[in-house]
């Protein structure tokens, strides 16, 4: 079945879906996004990612075309005429077209794209042996150059972050805050486990407050984990009990070598196998109707 993109009010056919070479999304990276899941006809926390999208947008004064409502309806819609009951949809908002300019004033309308399809992030594979991460030598931007709370379509720093860990034969790269503390990977939250006391970075490392990651914790507490959020360096990150990430697409997975150091025994660890699988029972029923 081909997939249908739902492009600025009309569902198109994803091979006739286009956007213009002068849209400034193109040209600058100048709009902003949104990863969300679908699991078994459910959209999870669907309204706190269209919430997070608005804000997103509203911080970098780009005036999205619909209502909150209008656009939770819209993306239901689009897993609706796809036949997609699991999915994984990419809503994408950009200044629209201009001139080559990078002025967004030049851009009267944005551009408005929902795409659901699947994704696998990591191979199943990998969530039993886990993943094998390194240390970035590029650190995550301050707030006050770029905030990690908009998620824009410039991910260039990132980008750099993996093309890092692609060199060296890892799956996922750590970017340290300009300070040196842990902050987060290239596209995931990051978490260790010491003592059954599961620690993240704190917001002010800068850091996306992921809707996962704040799952995740929820899950944790209510499983009766202490979940403190802290500063901590590699030191401690390599001499954890248990270390892993949280991801939309990635959801829970277990990381067992950093900088080639072993984690833990090696093995992903229980803590994160018990998370993992509260989160994945949880996304069956906690979610908006498709």
């Amino acid at each position: 079945m081909s997939r249908r993109i739902f492009l600025d009010g009309a569902f198109v056919e994803k091979d006739q879906a286009r956007v213009s070479v002068f849209d400034h999304g193109y040209l600058y990276g100048d709009g902003v996004f949104e990863g969300i899941r679908a699991y078994c006809g459910r959209i999870f926390r669907l309204q706190a990612h269209v919430d997070r999208l608005f804000s997103s947008a509203k911080t970098v004064m780009l005036e999205i075309p619909y209502g909150k409502q209008e656009m939770s309806d819209l993306i239901r819609e689009t897993c609706r005429i796809n036949g997609l009951q699991d999915a994984y949809i990419r809503v994408v908002v950009s200044r629209g077209a201009g001139d080559l300019g990078l002025d967004p004033l030049k851009c009267p309308q944005p551009t408005v794209v929902i795409i659901a399809d699947t994704i696998a992030l990591y191979p199943e594979a990998l969530y039993r042996s886990g993943l094998k991460v390194c240390t970035s030598s590029i650190r995550r931007q301050r707030a006050e150059a770029l905030n990690p709370q908009i998620k824009s379509l410039n991910y260039l720093n990132s980008i750099l972050a993996k093309i890092e860990a692609n060199q060296r034969g890892c799956q996922e790269v750590v970017m340290l805050s300009e300070e040196g503390f842990v902050a987060e990977c290239s596209a995931d939250n990051i978490f260790m486990v010491r003592d059954r006391t599961i620690l993240t970075p704190a917001p002010h490392l800068g850091i996306l407050l992921g809707i996962t990651r704040d799952t995740v914790i929820d899950t944790a507490r209510a499983a009766g984990y202490e979940v403190i959020e802290t500063t901590f360096t590699r030191h401690e990150l390599w001499n954890a009990d248990e270390v892993f990430l949280t991801g939309t697409a990635a959801e829970i997975v277990s990381v067992v070598n950093i900088d080639e150091r072993i984690v833990g025994d090696g093995k992903p660890g229980p803590v994160a196998a018990d998370l993992l699988a509260q989160f994945r029972e949880r996304a069956k029923h906690d979610g908006d109707l498709i």
